[in-house]
């Protein structure tokens, strides 16, 4: 089987050639385009979050041998979360080469965070059926690179974050209000804004109200963090 030429490219960019093309082919197609003859992505999805999860949890012991799990724990959930894994399905430009359906495509599938997620996972676990564990392994520490060191602010849940920035001062808990949803209901957008009670402020907007909500706490901390050193 002879891969087309932007699959071709994405090998190039993920550094690995496939011995199996068909299985790069399978991790790439969404279920809206599968059939009895063309299979969907979906099971190694399945296999890939495993593979994925491993890998992390071998780097962060390796990485910190004084962790505790309490501390290891928020580390690994913010490398192997959906979001995560879509910032890498975009850096590697994973959208651009799936095989969707029609509908999902004029949806705008190519930029959908948890179709991108999936099939980042789907590729990790095609990589791990083409060429064994330690070829994925490579593979997934290349591709997140700086984020396992980097961690632990990224660990960080933001609104928690805030929140304790602000009983520290007296302050009470930040407030969040929706400003806006804009989009078709298959893919909303939500601008939401952050307040404290000292007048402080940061909106931010996503596809989701949660990522809307934390985007802006991030945002603001930062800005409240800065203005304390």
């Amino acid at each position: 089987m002879r891969l087309s030429a932007d699959l071709k490219a994405f090998e190039a960019r993920i550094g690995h050639t496939f011995r199996q093309p068909e299985l790069l082919l399978r991790a790439v197609t969404h279920a809206s385009l599968s059939s009895a003859t063309r299979p969907d992505n979906q099971r190694l999805e399945f296999l890939g979050d495993r593979v994925l999860g491993l890998v992390m949890a071998e780097a962060l012991l390796s990485a910190d041998t004084a962790a505790s799990e309490g501390q290891l724990a928020p580390r690994f959930n913010a490398l192997v979360r959906k979001e995560a894994c879509a910032e890498i399905a975009r850096e590697t430009g994973l959208g651009d080469v799936l095989k969707l359906g029609r509908s999902e495509m004029l949806s705008g599938g190519r930029r959908k965070e948890a179709l991108l997620g999936d099939a980042m996972e789907a590729v990790i676990a095609a990589v791990y059926q083409d060429a064994g564990f330690d070829t994925a392994r490579a593979l997934i520490l290349r591709l997140w690179g700086d984020r396992i060191g980097a961690v632990d602010r990224d660990a960080r849940d933001p609104k928690t974050s805030l929140q304790e920035w602000a009983q520290a001062r007296a302050m009470p808990p930040p407030t969040y209000t929706e400003q806006g949803r804009e989009g078709p209901d298959h893919q909303p957008q939500f601008t939401v804004e952050v307040r404290l009670a000292n007048g402080a402020a940061e909106t931010a907007r996503a596809g989701s109200k949660r990522i809307a909500e934390q985007m802006a706490a991030r945002a603001l901390l930062t800005r409240m963090e800065n203005l304390d050193d």
